[in-house]
């Protein structure tokens, strides 16, 4: 008679070097939120080309943006619930279909009033996305790097934005910014299908949802191979919360901490989609050209990758609310001195750069943060809620750009 040995998934995680598997699983997330990151700066890089075009007001691109915006809140506030009980992988494969689907429907866009309408729905998608791949790639990693492999994922949002700049920088003036948008919406697409077939389920979520143990177990062989025994059943340290998500999240245990998180995230968002979406428009305004415009972004967004890396290794080594606090703090500074360096277009580069590295990189490390604060029943609910909440700082960042650029507020002041 064969003896049923019960492992813990938390243990075996938590006691083993990263696995090939593992590192599959980062790579695919770091797509996810690259792809995510593209989508998202895509508006603030054709902004300049559409005012031209369509004789639009900064108004009119004020609402398309925060379009969107809503969009990602609401994307996000509901498929965390839906994740915590449905599964991660569902939502976030359905989610890339529907923002890819959307992007190039905004490409095909007749007027401003079809791409405010397509621009929403693609929000939907980017918005659940975005929190889900994180909360399944924190359920594969060891906590002793938690923090450094969410951080890293989510570099690739600022990879997705940069590249982005980059593409518009060379896309625009050869093709329309219609051209930019198709790539947008055609690159989610094909890599769909990429994650049907290699993005696992989280182990976690599974055991939690009482899974059967033969699905985990093909999964958990793939994570450890020659490790896991055939007949090998599976648990977590703590028994499954009968309760709602939401409850956990909003219960007397959580109530404080996601109030913070929230704040936080909500500041953090203002402030780097106010500088991501309307900087294009501001430097221009200032005498630098579209292509000009497009490249000292893209180095805005750039210095996301590198600062995000910092963040998530200094989170993992300090106490990591001080080294967000420290890391906002700098980027705050950098920021100010961007207004007094717009007449030499290298040196606003490079603040540009320092500015995004600090900012963007605070912001991935509360990605961070959130994953380590909320038990397995309710991690996708909490950071979900994290990032809904914090889209309202990015809608209310739409309003503020457009209403600056309306009062015709210089790029010092808004710096």
């Amino acid at each position: 008679m064969t003896q049923t040995q019960r492992l813990d998934v938390r243990e075996l995680i938590n006691a083993n070097p990263l696995s090939r598997f593992q590192k599959l699983v980062v790579f695919l997330g770091f797509c996810v939120i690259a792809l995510d990151g593209f989508d998202i700066a895509i508006m603030g890089f054709i902004a300049p080309t559409l005012k031209q075009e369509w004789g639009v007001s900064n108004h009119q691109l004020g609402f398309v943006i925060s379009a969107a915006l809503i969009g990602l809140a609401l994307g996000a506030i509901f498929s965390g619930p839906l994740a915590d009980w449905l599964g991660r992988k569902k939502i976030i494969i359905n989610s890339v279909f529907f923002f890819g689907f959307w992007t190039i429907a905004t490409a095909l866009s007749q007027n401003i009033e079809q791409m405010m309408v397509f621009r929403f729905l693609t929000g939907l998608g980017l918005g659940a996305a975005m929190p889900n791949i994180g909360t399944l790639v924190s359920e594969y990693a060891p906590e002793r790097q938690r923090s450094f492999l969410i951080t890293i994922i989510f570099c690739g949002f600022t990879f997705g934005a940069a590249a982005g700049g980059f593409s518009a920088s060379w896309l625009i003036p050869q093709f329309g910014w219609h051209s930019l948008m198709l790539l947008g919406g055609i690159l989610p697409l094909l890599f769909a299908p990429v994650l049907i077939w290699l993005l696992p389920e989280s182990v976690r979520f599974l055991v939690v949802k009482r899974a059967p143990a033969e699905r985990i177990r093909r999964i958990m062989q793939r994570l450890y191979p020659g490790q896991i025994p055939d007949e090998a059943e599976f648990s977590l340290p703590a028994q499954p919360v009968q309760a709602n998500a939401m409850r956990i999240v909003l219960s007397r245990q959580y109530r404080f901490g996601s109030m913070m998180l929230w704040l936080v995230y909500f500041m953090g968002l203002f402030l780097v989609y106010l500088l991501g979406s309307w900087l294009p428009t501001l430097v221009k305004e200032v005498g630098l050209t579209v292509g000009q415009a497009a490249v000292m972004t893209a180095m805005y967004q750039a210095g996301g990758t590198l600062g995000s890396l910092f963040a998530g290794w200094l989170m993992d080594r300090i106490n990591p609310h001080r080294a967000l606090g420290l890391i906002y703090a700098v980027g705050g500074l950098f920021t100010m001195a961007m207004g007094y360096a717009a007449a030499s277009f290298a040196l606003i580069c490079l603040l540009a750069f320092i500015s995004g590295a600090c900012l963007n990189g605070a912001n991935t490390g509360m990605n961070a943060l959130s994953a380590r604060y909320y038990p397995t029943e309710a991690r996708a609910t909490g950071s979900s809620w994290m990032h809904g909440v914090g889209r309202m700082g990015a809608i209310l960042s739409a309003f503020a750009g457009a209403e600056m650029l309306a009062l015709n507020i210089s790029f010092e002041s808004v710096s």
